[in-house]
C-alpha cells in the first residue's frame, strides 16, 4: 500500500472581476496547488493572491500552463508548433516563478492544463517542447504527468516525474481520459470518487468505462476546483484516504 499520497487541485482559476471555485475551501484540505498563470484563466493578481495563500498554509506551489485560449479554458485543440508549445510553457512558468519569489517560495512542480495536457501524453512533439522548457528553465521541477509521452520525455531529460491519478475523471481502457464532451466524463458525487482515489492509492488501480482495471501508479491525486461540489469531494477524498491510513502531504514532503 502506498503510505502517503499528494493530494492536489488546479486553482487560481478565475480572471478579472470573475471567480472560479473555492480556492479559499480547497487550499485548507489539498497538499499542492496546480496555479494558472494567466493564458487558459488567472491573471497577475490571482496569481499573486493564490501564492500567497498557499504560503500561508504550507501548501506547494506548482504551474499549471495552458494554450492561449482564456475564452475557451484552455480546453479547445489550437493548432500550435511545437516551438509556440515551448515558449508558451516557458512564459507561464516563468511568470508564477516570479510570484512565488516574491513571496519567499519556489515553483515546485509543472502540471500542464486541459487541451494542452491531454495532447502531450499522446503528442511526441508537444511532450518534448514541455519537457525542453522545464530542464531549460530548472531541472529541479517536478513534472506532473499521466503515463504517456510527457513522463517519458521528462525522464529522458533526467527530470523528476510525478504520475498523476485523476479521481474525478472517466478513463478509457488505453488510459486516455474521456473526452468531456462525452456522458459521464466528469465525476460528481463525493463517495464514488472518494471511493475511486482509495482504491487508485492503495491498489494502483483505476475503473475504466469499458470495466477494465486500469494500472496506474499514482504519485499525486488530482481533483478539479472548477467542478461544483468540489470542497466536499476534496474533504471526502482526504478524509477516506486518511481512514485508509495514507498521510496526505506534499510531493517533496
Amino acid at each position: 500500500m502506498t503510505a502517503k499520497i499528494d493530494l492536489v487541485a488546479d486553482l487560481g482559476e478565475g480572471f478579472g472581476a470573475y471567480t472560479l471555485g473555492d480556492d479559499e475551501a480547497l487550499l485548507d484540505i489539498v497538499s499542492s496547488a496546480n496555479i494558472a498563470c494567466g493564458f487558459h484563466a488567472g491573471d497577475p493578481s490571482i496569481m499573486d493572491t493564490t501564492v500567497r495563500r498557499c504560503v500561508a498554509r504550507d501548501v506547494g506551489v506548482g504551474a499549471h500552463p495552458g494554450f492561449p485560449d482564456l475564452a475557451g479554458f484552455g480546453r479547445r485543440a489550437m493548432d500550435l508548433t511545437a516551438d509556440e508549445v515551448r515558449t508558451a510553457v516557458l512564459y507561464q512558468v516563468g511568470a508564477l516563478r516570479a510570484f512565488a519569489a516574491a513571496h519567499g517560495t519556489r515553483v515546485a512542480h509543472v502540471a500542464p492544463h486541459g487541451r494542452l495536457g491531454n495532447l502531450v501524453a499522446t503528442r511526441a512533439d508537444y511532450a518534448a517542447a514541455v519537457a525542453e522548457a522545464v530542464v531549460s528553465l530548472d531541472p529541479g521541477l517536478i513534472v506532473l504527468a499521466q503515463d504517456g509521452e510527457l513522463a517519458d520525455a521528462a525522464r529522458a531529460r533526467g527530470l523528476r516525474v510525478a504520475i498523476v491519478g485523476i479521481a474525478d475523471r472517466a478513463y478509457r481502457d488505453d488510459g486516455t481520459l474521456v473526452p468531456r464532451g462525452e456522458p459521464g466524463a466528469v465525476l460528481h458525487e463525493p463517495a464514488e470518487i472518494a471511493a475511486r482515489a482509495v482504491r487508485l492509492v492503495t491498489e494502483g488501480v483505476l475503473e475504466t468505462v469499458g470495466g477494465s482495471e486500469l494500472k496506474v501508479a499514482c504519485d499525486t491525486v488530482l481533483l478539479h476546483g472548477d467542478t461544483p461540489g468540489s470542497v466536499a469531494v476534496a474533504r471526502r477524498v482526504r478524509d477516506d484516504l486518511r481512514a485508509a491510513g495514507v498521510t496526505v502531504e506534499t510531493l517533496g514532503g
